[in-house]
């Protein structure tokens, strides 16, 4: 590939103590839990609100917060649903009961409501947010992290910071660092792959049978309704009273990291959008009148980078119910790997993880180190979110919202730790670390 050389003068910004890459669930802790305690932040985010996937991507509903005999979700992200449930944030289809306590249960929101009032805690934390930015490059010395450059419409700028998260998701700020990484397709047999969102109005719940799916989806497979055939079917969330968004329908072999694969997938997704939205209407009752609204502006995006960190997080530590010394949450969620593609043998594989051998009972819980969360060998830069340091059994547990966002605050707590006491990420004093994140409330055995 031909190559051409940028060189420029750009300004510079310093005075900053950390720089969040990425304003989804994991960045937002990360940025929020910083700010509140006394540093200077700044919060880089590609699109326009706060969320990522949450909102961006229209994954309207938090992942299962509760392991069916107490909440294992706390701190920020517990202060965040329960603030939306004040404000009726929350879809009128869910009770507190479904986060504090029961088992496996996925909570829906509204997707504006998440927004505000994201907007509304980073601002209360003296956070400062910039959105439409992204990073193109960082400054590296050896395994320290001096400065990143980010563009936006006012062109290049330097930003010079003590600390840095990369939030990403893809571990972008990673990847730019030069810190090791796996990678999905490259290091792995397959990629988990995507979904696009969706968003429907026009249903009568009333009418709506949801024990129906499943064999009215595989019916409309077998006519030849879907141009992907495709059994494993997420399902609906009802987010109003006649609104639900839809999880459904996979872009196989889609690469999130590759711009082409990601482009193309973009578009298909959209045109499998319209296939959904024509199938609940022919073949599922109460959404014979129903219209789509909008699909997310983000791809779902399940699985692509995750660094090698100073601890991987492996499938033998969720099945021993592992707990650490150093643990910074602890989690229930089932191992959940969608399927590789549209075959019976991955359907029938992703049914026996799920539910039988990558699944928890209630009461039971395992624990997410601090070691996750640090690039191995880096003295200043952490992870939080999609790109920690697991294997990729264990990814498909801690992958999801809530659990991106306890990271997200330990990664904030700690880098905050770390310039107050002369402490590197790899280093740290995880015993204080601890301990400050059970004084925020983190639910921490």
């Amino acid at each position: 590939m031909d190559t051409y050389r940028l060189s420029r003068d750009i300004p510079v910004a310093r005075g900053y103590d950390l720089v969040v890459a990425g304003g989804g669930p994991a960045g937002c802790a990360a940025a929020i839990a910083a700010g509140r305690r006394g540093a200077k932040v700044l919060l880089v985010e590609a699109m326009g609100c706060l969320g990522g996937m949450s909102t961006s991507g229209l994954v309207t509903a938090f992942d299962p917060m509760a392991n069916g005999e107490k909440m294992l979700v706390g701190g920020i992200m517990r202060e965040i649903v329960e603030t939306m449930y004040q404000r009726g944030f929350i879809s009128e289809h869910a009770a507190p009961d479904f986060w504090r306590r029961r088992f496996h249960c996925w909570t829906p929101f509204k997707v504006e409501g998440l927004k505000l009032v994201l907007d509304e805690l980073t601002a209360a934390a003296n956070v400062e947010v910039r959105f439409f930015t992204r990073l193109i490059d960082a400054d590296v010395t050896g395994r320290q992290v001096n400065g990143v450059v980010v563009q936006n419409v006012e062109g290049y700028h330097y930003v010079e910071a003590k600390t840095f998260i990369d939030a990403t998701g893809d571990a972008v700020l990673a990847d730019l660092c030069g810190a090791d990484y796996r990678e999905a397709g490259r290091d792995t047999p397959g990629i988990m792959p995507p979904t696009l969102c969706f968003i429907v109005a026009g249903i009568d719940f009333a009418a709506y049978d949801r024990s129906v799916v499943q064999e009215r989806l595989e019916t409309a497979i077998a006519e030849g309704f879907f141009t992907v055939p495709d059994k494993h079917h997420p399902g609906t969330f009802a987010v109003g009273p006649t609104t639900s968004m839809l999880n459904v329908g996979h872009v196989f072999d889609m690469n999130a990291v590759k711009e082409r694969s990601l482009s193309q997938g973009m578009m298909q997704g959209r045109r499998m959008v319209q296939e959904y939205v024509d199938f609940y209407r022919k073949y599922i009752p109460g959404f014979e009148h129903v219209e789509l609204m909008m699909t997310g502006a983000l791809m779902g995006v399940r699985e692509s980078r995750r660094i090698v960190g100073e601890y991987e997080l492996s499938f033998a530590d969720y099945l021993a119910r592992r707990e650490f010394p150093d643990q910074i949450g602890v989690f229930n969620k089932a191992v959940d790997i969608h399927p590789y593609d549209g075959s019976d043998e991955e359907f029938a594989r992703f049914r026996e993880e799920f539910f039988d051998k990558g699944r928890l009972q209630p009461g039971e819980h395992f624990g997410i180190p601090y070691r996750i969360l640090v690039p191995k060998g880096w003295t200043n830069l952490w992870v939080a979110g999609r790109c920690a340091s697991s294997d990729v059994q264990v990814h498909g547990s801690i992958r999801v919202q809530p659990a991106a966002a306890m990271m997200g605050e330990a990664a904030g707590t700690a880098a905050v730790q770390a310039i107050e006491h002369a402490q590197s990420a790899v280093s740290l004093d995880t015993v204080r670390l601890v301990a400050s994140l059970r004084e925020a409330g983190a639910h921490l055995p």
